[in-house]
């Protein structure tokens, strides 16, 4: 099942699709991203199908039908230390196309046992899809779908400001407040605007981003948001839409 969302007439509106990667990593991400949903702005959401609590967050996106469902690609994950990145695991090694290629639709053909549909959208885990070969058989295998790949499809912007780190993975904690937030969606232009976040309710994960999930969440559901949403013309959107509102 693909997305029409690219047939939206974007040329003077802005919708601004909120995704939560890492679902399914945690009970605790799971949680946030629910919350950030119910209570936030939270639209849709990226599931690490090999991820600990990837059925437990299959099961409540199930319970949450406005919340739109793609998938995160998890290939592996680096770990910034001694001036260079390190691998902390690999699925697949990332120059060996054969293997990648066999990973990457195990990971769609998981999503689709556990959701029993087709992933409205794909990202991946620290945006490894960026390079080659995997960029071609990512984008491959979602033009096949006729889905949206983040980076990747000219109608959606991507914004990813809203992170707590920089790119070394030093603390950055003013980008994860409520008026960071506020300025980011103060500034989102006309079109379709993605705008990643990693909500978290609580850290009962391993990761070298933790508190700053929670403080994602605190952000997306402060509700000064909603009141800048509307003063601006912002439309809430999520993967799955079809036509604006």
């Amino acid at each position: 099942m693909g997305s029409s969302l690219l047939c939206i007439d974007v040329t003077n509106i802005k919708h601004l699709i909120v995704n939560a990667d890492d679902f399914g990593l945690s009970d605790g991400v799971n949680r946030g991203v629910v919350e950030g949903h119910e209570l936030g702005i939270v639209t849709s959401a990226s599931l690490m199908v090999h991820a600990p609590r990837a059925e437990a967050g299959a099961e409540t996106a199930g319970a949450h039908p406005t919340l739109s469902v793609g998938l995160h690609l998890d290939l592996g994950e680096w770990r910034y230390s001694n001036g260079r990145w390190n691998s902390v695991y690999e699925r697949a090694p990332l120059d060996d196309a054969k293997l990648l290629e066999a990973e990457v639709a195990a990971q769609f053909e998981k999503f689709a046992s556990l959701l029993g549909t087709a992933p409205t959208h794909v990202d991946s885990h620290q945006h490894s899809h960026r390079n080659e070969p995997l960029r071609s058989i990512v984008t491959a295998k979602a033009a096949e779908l006729g889905i949206p790949v983040r980076h990747f499809s000219p109608d959606i912007r991507y914004c990813g400001d809203f992170y707590g780190q920089d790119a070394e993975g030093r603390k950055f904690p003013e980008r994860v407040t409520v008026a960071f937030l506020a300025k980011l969606l103060s500034n989102v232009s006309p079109g379709i605007t993605e705008l990643a976040c990693h909500p978290a309710a609580a850290v009962d994960f391993d990761s070298t981003y933790s508190e700053e999930r929670v403080k994602e969440l605190a952000a997306l559901c402060d509700p000064m948001l909603k009141t800048i949403l509307q003063t601006d013309h912002i439309e809430l959107r999520n993967f799955a839409s079809a036509t604006p509102g």
